[in-house]
């Protein structure tokens, strides 16, 4: 199980491996709501080539990602595949998917 460090730093670490050409066109704030016991709200903010992360509820997001702490970790560190923990409900998207679908390739490994 991921302790609420390990799940606070994920969105800073996300930011740092930002790939701008990636993101092209898209200018959004993906809130991300984890549950469970090291849950919590964060987001990632994207305009003109930049990433930003924080904590706590976003205003307007564009894309809502909603899954446990726990599988949002796995999906994060490449223990779980994004594609399969969608299909199989771990992962629910509200929102643009066109987002969530461009979400895997804007982020460096």
């Amino acid at each position: 199980m991921a302790t609420n460090q390990e799940i606070a730093e994920l969105f800073p670490t996300m930011a740092q491996r930002f790939v701008p050409s990636k993101a092209e066109g898209v200018n959004a704030v993906i809130q991300f709501n984890l549950s469970g016991d090291n849950g919590g709200l964060y987001w990632l903010s994207i305009a003109d080539g930049v990433c930003q992360s924080g904590e706590g509820q976003a205003e307007n997001p564009k894309m809502t990602l909603k899954a446990s702490a726990d599988d949002w970790h796995a999906v994060s560190t490449g223990k779980m595949n994004a594609m399969q923990a969608f299909m199989s409900g771990k992962l629910k998207i509200e929102g643009d998917m066109s987002i969530a679908m461009k979400l895997q390739t804007m982020f460096a490994q």
